[in-house]
């Protein structure tokens, strides 16, 4: 972890899951991601490799029924821990966009560090329904459990797109970057909170 101690760490234990997320906004993207769910894996590492955030990621969950509660859990824990990390707001940007095209699909990311949890989020239709044992419809799920204790504002498009494994990752990287810009500190704000209410 760096000097700059805006870090987020956040332990989440249910009778389903038992989660850790530690998080480093300053890092260099550095990962250690276990989940259990190999594909959740690789976007876990996107995440933290493209938003240049040092991210450990270790969750423990019922994988014997299904993946559901282990991905939502670790949303969930990944979207307090990130929350946590952003501290006050003051000097940020608070708003991030990317666009990130992985082969024949595209990915679209705008996302506003509001303290308002909101999202919008549209993929191709008709996606392939796994990916290994990556339920492709838990992406929006994954986006709605982030969004809801991140307390941001978050718009997801991918206007098109065939192969679902391009379609899930550019969406991924879109996001690590959007959340890369957003939450990075500006220069020209020093000390200041980027809001006319005075509070994020």
């Amino acid at each position: 972890m760096t000097r700059e101690g805006r870090l987020g760490r956040v332990e989440r234990t249910t009778k389903e899951t038992s989660v850790l997320v530690e998080i480093d906004l300053d890092g260099t993207g550095k990962t250690d991601i276990a989940t259990g769910v190999g594909f959740y894996d690789h976007m876990l590492d996107q995440l933290g490799r493209h938003g240049l955030f040092d991210l450990t990621v270790k969750t423990d969950g019922d994988l014997h029924i299904d993946s559901h509660h282990t991905i939502e859990d670790t949303a969930l824990a990944l979207g307090a821990a990130f929350r946590q990390a952003l501290g006050d707001k003051v000097g940020i940007y608070r708003f991030g966009n990317c666009t990130v095209p992985l082969d024949e699909s595209l990915a679209q990311v705008t996302v506003d560090l509001s303290g308002r949890p909101y999202l919008v989020h549209t993929e191709p239709e008709n996606m392939a329904p796994m990916i290994g044992e990556y339920d492709t419809t838990m992406t929006r799920h994954i986006l709605e459990s982030f969004v809801a204790q991140a307390q941001v504002a978050l718009h997801v498009h991918v206007p098109y797109g065939r192969n679902a494994h391009h379609i899930v990752e550019c969406q991924f990287k879109a996001l690590a970057r959007a959340l890369r810009y957003a939450s990075e500190r500006d220069p020209r704000a020093a000390g200041i909170l980027p809001s006319t209410k005075g509070a994020l």
